[in-house]
């Protein structure tokens, strides 16, 4: 059963991987044999990063991307060909918070989330498809989305926008692709730490909040290791256009 969990031979690649849930997965898919190309604007952490997963054995390269400039995602793609000849994996993560109710929200925060948590991710996804229907190569394409792009919630009306958005051109895609060997499916996370939301998570109105949910609990990084490897590998062939929340039941929670 392990082998179908493997990677070995793959190229992955990894944006957003500076820190958080990037980094984490980039470190899951290399320890699962992939060679990981972790992106992202920050290049003194993906150094750490890939010098942190050579140290542990792995494989692992680090190229500049940022996601919200079209001629940079371009860039990178064309030396993640040249170097390692195709992506056999995308786990396309890179995003921004973005906490405002609706009516305080400003038009240049509007374009700010969703230029990089759907227009970003967009621009890569289809990048990576272009460029594996042109080798007639198989791919997976994995969108981090989130749970609250299938349910609302206060203050987050923007950032929900956006991974709702990412929902529905993962289904779009995954149907479009599916004859040529690309799958698409989205990670949908509950609460997990990261730069972004430790300090609320971790204060007194986080725990309390979070006691509230079916788990009691924020989610352990480690728990969303699985179903990243399900989707990257052969054990996940045959399944596309999948949401799969990580929630600890959080979105079956009872009105």
């Amino acid at each position: 059963m392990d082998g179908l969990f493997s990677l070995e031979g793959k190229v992955a690649l990894v944006t957003g991987a500076s820190s958080g849930l990037g980094a984490h997965f980039a470190k899951i898919l290399a320890a699962a044999g992939a060679t990981v190309v972790a992106a992202a604007r920050r290049q003194e952490k993906l150094e750490t990063l890939v010098a942190d997963i050579t140290a542990a054995g792995g494989q692992a390269a680090a190229v500049g991307m940022d996601v919200t400039d079209a001629a940079s995602v371009t860039e990178g793609i064309a030396d993640i060909e040249q170097t390692h000849g195709g992506i056999d994996i995308l786990v396309n993560n890179a995003g921004v918070a973005g906490s405002r109710y609706s009516l305080n929200v400003t038009e240049t925060e509007f374009d700010h989330i969703m230029n990089a948590n759907l227009k970003g991710a967009w621009r890569v996804a289809q990048a990576v498809a272009r460029l594996a229907s042109a080798n007639e190569r198989c791919c997976s394409i994995i969108n981090i989305a989130s749970i609250l792009g299938l349910r609302v919630s206060f203050g987050e009306s923007v950032y929900a926008i956006s991974k709702a958005a990412v929902v529905q051109m993962t289904k779009a895609m995954a149907l479009e692709l599916a004859p040529k060997g690309i799958r698409v499916n989205a990670i949908a996370p509950g609460y997990f730490a990261t730069e972004m939301n430790s300090e609320y998570l971790n204060s007194d109105a986080g725990q309390a909040y979070l006691k509230g949910t079916p788990a009691g609990r924020m989610g352990d990084i480690d728990e969303l290791s699985g179903p990243l490897l399900l989707l990257a590998s052969e054990a996940g062939s045959f399944v596309n256009g999948a949401i799969l929340p990580v929630d600890g039941g959080h979105l079956v929670k009872a009105l």
